[in-house]
């Protein structure tokens, strides 16, 4: 006889009803610090939305240099010390009102109120996000004029790109093209028309790959609630096990001190039943963003952590379980999380080569134009990001030549007459960590000192003082 274990029936209006008892709060402070805007949230805890709220204050190009986070006892409370990409604090009351409705709908999947985007006169959308389009997900070897040859069949098929987005990491490649209808300006839908594109995109694909070498294309139609795009990207790279080759840097405590490799520890704390995750690395924009996707899709829950940042480098500490409650106990479990969260961090900038800024006149066949005019001057494309607003395309390349040599000036000017529209060589992408990490936290911390002689952060003595501090702010419901 078959024995059926009891399952509680748990009413769905439940966590609504929490959530309408307890509603979110969000605290914008701009008196306790000189240097920064103090962003305070308390809310019901549910999965993921630490990562949902990072999404908002990132996708506004915002910069976080402190955070503080506890989410016991099934409530959470976060608190981000944020400034603009200059290090300015936040003044705009318009912005300031945004936030707080973003952050409050990021808790019920919603957004901003369309008059309150209107008001803020900017596209506060995540770039390169669209629920209205057709989603081309590709991943595989990288190889030289790949993505040329995929929006050269987009544009052979009747396909219009109004966006996209590449990045490649440890010899591999992950794209997403939102494509619609080249003459009806519609998203794709009809089955035979998703076959037929999804058929020769894998012949594509698949023309330069080795015996066992994985890749996949994926058609997706347009639906509400599609994932951030750099975080499907994070998704896309870690299907296709790019992580497997990640090494950080075991040297040691003593190897801290200036080196620009990513140091990951993992122990456990026993005594509170976590496993205590510190990561220290080069510092740059939307690190916790890529962070906490490995964290959240890894399906790790983080109870505490303290984020900062100082000079040019940044301090992770996270206490996590598995969303089963266990934490991580055998080698192999620390090994592979490791691996994610160096994959995570470097994806994102492990790109070589040359910046090129490109805005020009919208136009069908536009991308495929314009990475035809790169491999046809020998140039190679190790991260991309193109969209579209009305009439214009702007987009961002990194490009190299074939031997992944610097690109000369004369290839340069030869780029600028072929593509057309305003072409700006921003600088290498060698330099562009910490070029942007030393002016946006030059302000984020006072004093010196190395990231060896700080002592290591503790949740008894930091964070817990923090929250208690800073929760006085709040006032009860």
């Amino acid at each position: 006889m078959e024995i059926i274990p009891y399952q509680p029936y748990i009413d769905p209006e439940f966590e609504s009803l929490i959530e309408r008892i307890h509603p979110p709060r969000v605290c914008i402070d701009n008196d306790a610090y000189q240097d920064c805007t103090l962003v305070k949230v308390d809310s019901a805890n549910k999965h993921g939305i630490l990562l949902e709220m990072v999404q908002v204050l990132t996708d506004l190009e915002l910069v976080i240099s402190k955070s503080y986070i506890s989410s016991d006892g099934g409530w959470f409370m976060d608190v981000f010390h944020v400034t603009d990409q200059l290090g300015n604090k936040l003044t705009d009351e318009t912005l300031i009102l945004y936030i707080q409705q973003a952050l409050c709908a990021s808790r019920r999947g919603g957004g901003a109120s369309s008059e309150v985007q209107k008001c803020l006169k900017r596209d506060v959308r995540p770039r390169h996000v669209s629920t209205e389009n057709t989603a081309l997900e590709v991943t595989g070897v990288d190889r030289p004029g790949l993505m040329s040859e995929i929006s050269a069949v987009l544009y052979e098929l009747g396909c219009h790109v109004p966006a996209a987005v590449a990045w490649t990491h440890k010899t591999r490649a992950a794209c997403i093209f939102y494509i619609e209808d080249g003459l009806e300006g519609r998203p794709i839908t009809a089955p035979e028309m998703l076959a037929h594109v999804e058929e020769q995109l894998e012949i594509v694909v698949g023309a330069h790959h080795g015996e066992g070498e994985t890749r996949s294309v994926r058609l997706t139609t347009p639906m509400p609630g599609r994932t951030h795009t750099e975080r499907r990207l994070h998704q896309l790279m870690y299907a296709d096990r790019d992580y497997e080759l990640c090494r950080g840097c075991d040297g040691g405590a003593g190897h801290w001190n200036g080196c620009t490799r990513t140091h990951v520890l993992i122990d456990s704390c026993k005594e509170r039943g976590y496993s205590v995750v510190n990561i220290k690395c080069i510092d740059r924009p939307k690190l916790l963003f890529d962070t906490l996707c490995a964290l959240t899709d890894l399906q790790y829950v983080v109870f505490h952590a303290a984020i900062s940042s100082k000079g040019c480098f940044a301090d992770q500490e996270y206490f996590i379980r598995q969303t089963d409650g266990c934490t991580l106990d055998t080698e192999s479990q620390r090994q592979k999380l490791t691996q994610c969260l160096i994959a995570a961090i470097e994806r994102r900038v492990s790109h070589q080569g040359l910046r090129l800024e490109i805005c020009t006149q919208n136009r069908m066949g536009l991308l495929s134009d314009v990475t035809r005019a790169f491999r046809e001057n020998g140039l190679s494309v190790s991260m991309s990001e193109i969209g579209t607003n009305g009439e214009k395309a702007t987009g961002s390349f990194y490009v190299m030549d074939a031997s992944g040599h610097d690109v000369n000036q004369r290839t340069v000017e030869l780029l600028k007459q072929e593509i057309g529209g305003s072409v700006l060589v921003v600088n290498k992408s060698s330099n562009r960590t910490s070029q942007v990490s030393s002016v946006s936290l030059s302000r984020s911390s006072s004093g010196g000192g190395s990231l060896e002689d700080r002592p290591k952060f503790s949740l008894g003595n930091l964070l817990w003082s923090r929250l208690e501090r800073l929760s006085g702010n709040f006032s009860l419901i």
